[in-house]
């Protein structure tokens, strides 16, 4: 299966705010040979307008991350809008409680037990209308609960591929002190949507940072091989942060480092 490259559009999130600059924006990424967009941070908009944009520019919007408050309370809702933009999965950008910053942090095991019992009836529903639930991750769901097993196997072992699909985030992966590669191997069958994201190591702030597609630290190779393996769709270019630079023009030069690779046409 050839798998398609797409825009997450949360790295344009700033020039995402109005539905003015939303069609600005998607013109910008179709004309640098995206084929696809992940709907997420930008603003709300008419669904039947927004898949007239698309459909004028060549694109196609197969995922989103969508509030997680929105989804439970809104479901039926949020389901409707996805069909009006022929889109299949249903995503969040990951379990609420579990990306917090400010300390004392919330227990992964009560994070856990939340999740589930809020989101098994909103799977349920979005698995009965024919489309797929779509867990994205961050680094800690790569820290074990109280069982010793890590959040991400418990959440492979309760829900079904077809109830539930992971977006394997390269970056955060390899943050959580594991293999990407390996990962997408380990989630074969339960992946359809996966972000491309690259890490890199700042000599100006000694930190860790996000980079344009090859311009960072992770194993490229083994990451895309591990993609022409599998049964991938869709993999989406992502930098939440550009310090500084244009992020239009990092997302350019990650397409660009991608079809040296051999993917896009």
């Amino acid at each position: 299966m050839a798998t398609v490259i797409g825009a997450q559009l949360y790295t344009l999130r700033d020039y995402c705010k109005t539905p003015e600059d939303l069609e600005k924006t998607l013109t910008r990424v179709a004309k640098m040979g995206y084929k696809a967009v992940q709907l997420s941070g930008v603003c709300e908009c008419d669904p039947v307008w927004l898949k007239g944009v698309l459909d004028r520019l060549g694109l196609v919007a197969p995922l989103s991350h969508t509030s997680p408050k929105l989804l439970i309370e809104k479901t039926d809702a949020v389901i409707a809008a996805h069909k009006t933009l022929g889109a299949r999965y249903i995503g969040i950008g990951a379990a609420p409680g579990i990306f917090q910053k400010e300390e004392p942090r919330r227990p992964l095991d009560e994070i856990w037990g939340e999740f589930v019992e809020k989101f098994v009836p909103v799977i349920e529903k979005i698995k009965a209308a024919g489309m797929q639930f779509g867990y994205h991750h961050h680094d800690r769901e790569f820290a074990k609960l109280a069982d010793g097993k890590l959040f991400m196997d418990a959440l492979c072992e309760r829900f079904t591929p077809d109830e539930c699909g992971v977006i394997v985030d390269t970056y955060w992966v390899q943050a959580g002190g594991s293999d990407p590669a390996a990962w997408l191997r380990k989630l074969d069958g339960r992946i359809r949507c996966i972000h491309f994201k690259d890490m890199s190591f700042s000599t100006e702030d000694q930190k860790v940072r996000m980079a344009p597609i090859g311009e960072g630290n992770i194993n490229w190779d083994s990451v895309f091989a591990a993609v022409r393996e599998s049964d991938i769709e869709y993999a989406f270019v992502e930098q939440d942060k550009s310090y500084g630079e244009d992020p239009f023009d990092c997302m350019e030069r990650s397409l660009k480092f991608i079809r040296a690779n051999g993917f896009a046409d």
